[in-house]
């Protein structure tokens, strides 16, 4: 299929929002990191690529449209040079937000202690999380607040430096379907722009994942 859609936001940035939106816009199906565990392949290709290894972009994504958040935004530059078609989006939030949302949710699961009898693509994937994001983007520093915020900005502020304004779109859920419609020339939905996966929500997954995962060690 070929990405069309390359999104560079960092998670919590309105990323399951946006997934369901390019979706409704005809830009689906839509990778997100929902998309990962499920695929145990998948799960494998992005724990290489975490570790250096060279990943087949176009057998990851050939039943996808478009990607947005983790772990495809760490390779966010790979993706936009690998598909130059592709449109990239931003998706950004209030700097101080996204940290507290982050901290209050998918930085928790990258933290478990994990089993030794853990099924290999749940210590997979942990690996991965654990690389991609905590290691390469956040130093092992996700803690220091400051230092945090500091990546996320210098992050949005590369992308915008490094791709062609008339490629990129940086957008803000808060703007609704306009800017995204007219950037991608589809037509506006009769609908309310999708808000989905808030901290309350998504803390609700989280532990379902880890009860999940605790049953798993055990079996």
């Amino acid at each position: 299929m070929g990405l069309k859609v390359v999104g560079a936001g960092f998670g919590r940035t309105g990323t399951l929002s946006l997934k369901n939106a390019l979706e409704k816009i005809g830009y689906g199906p839509c990778y997100h990191m929902l998309e990962v565990f499920p695929r145990p392949d998948h799960v494998a290709m992005w724990h290489d690529a975490a570790f250096g290894k060279p990943v087949d972009w176009d057998l990851l994504f050939r039943d996808f449209a478009a990607t947005v958040d983790w772990p495809s935004t760490r390779w966010w530059r790979e993706l936009a040079d690998h598909f130059p078609d592709a449109k990239v989006l931003l998706s950004l939030r209030d700097p101080e937000a996204w940290y507290q949302s982050m901290r209050d949710t998918i930085y928790q699961p990258m933290t478990w202690p994990l089993s030794k009898d853990a099924p290999e693509p749940v210590r997979l994937q942990n690996q991965m999380a654990r690389k991609a994001i905590l290691n390469d983007t956040f130093d092992n520093r996700f803690e220091d607040k400051a230092h945090a915020i500091a990546v996320f900005n210098r992050h949005n502020q590369e992308v915008r430096d490094t791709i062609d304004p008339k490629r990129l779109l940086v957008f803000e859920a808060r703007q609704g379907w306009q800017p995204l419609c007219r950037f991608l020339e589809v037509a506006v939905p009769d609908e309310p722009y999708p808000r989905l996966n808030d901290t309350a929500s998504t803390q609700a997954t989280i532990l379902r994942m880890r009860e999940v995962m605790q049953r798993a060690s055990q079996s």
